[in-house]
């Protein structure tokens, strides 16, 4: 069956429209299988972020910088991790004016190759921009899991046709590998947070159990009630409760 337009679902995870053929040996599944080793090891989600783009340059051929964009709130973007600064300054060009590869593989879900940025027509007012940063070439990849969008990877060159073939084949197997690394990261970070959040509200509730003899479901509804009178989160009220040993009112706020 032929895949759709690139705009459909099926365009995810598929070549580009220069893609002509891949080649890949034994060497390069070590590697990705090292690589799926090294992100699991990371301890934070920003570690894991910035070790797959050091990883990237080193994996993918004609890459000489790599950055993440991330989507937030499910239409804002950002860059999250990157290797350099001329990476930050050519994706906020792309942000900045509303075009360019990194946003159209994050949106449309592709991958995008920009061979030569001097004579690119696609994104006129970003290309003038990035040519003047010092990029010649750029290769983008969708990041994605099956629950929705996590952003791009975009990979830069100060040399014209720096991607290939080949860097195509390598890094829409990298990507796979890095969207799967940065779910997961997020998924144990919010697990922190939450288990953060209920020890941060557990010694909260101690206080107020030993301070005013109050059983544990009482100490809890004490902590709500300072939350909704005073419009304050209420692990924010458990943290001014366990810094200061008072009990958060309108007047501290």
């Amino acid at each position: 069956m032929a895949a759709r337009d690139a705009n459909g679902d099926k365009g995810r995870g598929r070549p580009s429209s220069a893609f002509t053929g891949h080649a890949a040996g034994d060497e390069l599944a070590v590697k990705l299988s090292d690589l799926a080793r090294t992100l699991q090891d990371e301890d934070t989600a920003q570690e894991t972020l910035d070790a797959i783009v050091g990883a990237a340059v080193d994996t993918v051929p004609g890459a000489q910088d790599a950055g993440l964009t991330v989507v937030i709130r499910r239409r804002e973007v950002e860059t999250q991790a990157s290797t350099g600064d001329l990476v930050r300054q050519a994706d906020k060009a792309q942000y900045d004016t509303g075009e360019g590869p990194c946003l159209d593989a994050t949106y449309k879900h592709r991958t995008v190759r920009l061979p030569d940025m001097t004579h690119e027509e696609r994104w006129p007012e970003f290309t003038r921009r990035a040519v003047e940063l010092g990029v010649r070439s750029m290769l983008s990849f969708q990041l994605y899991v099956h629950k929705g969008d996590l952003g791009a990877l975009n990979l830069y060159s100060r040399e014209r046709n720096a991607f290939d073939d080949e860097s195509e084949h390598v890094g829409l197997l990298f990507a796979a590998h890095a969207a799967v690394a940065m779910s997961g990261a997020r998924q144990q970070e919010q697990l922190r947070r939450a288990i953060a959040v209920r020890d941060l509200i557990g010694q909260a509730k101690g206080v107020l159990m030993e301070r005013h003899k109050l059983t544990a479901d009482q100490a809890f509804s004490l902590l709500v009630r300072a939350s909704q009178q005073t419009n304050t989160k209420l692990v924010e009220v458990a943290e001014y409760l366990v810094d200061t040993g008072e009990l958060r009112t309108r007047e501290d706020r």
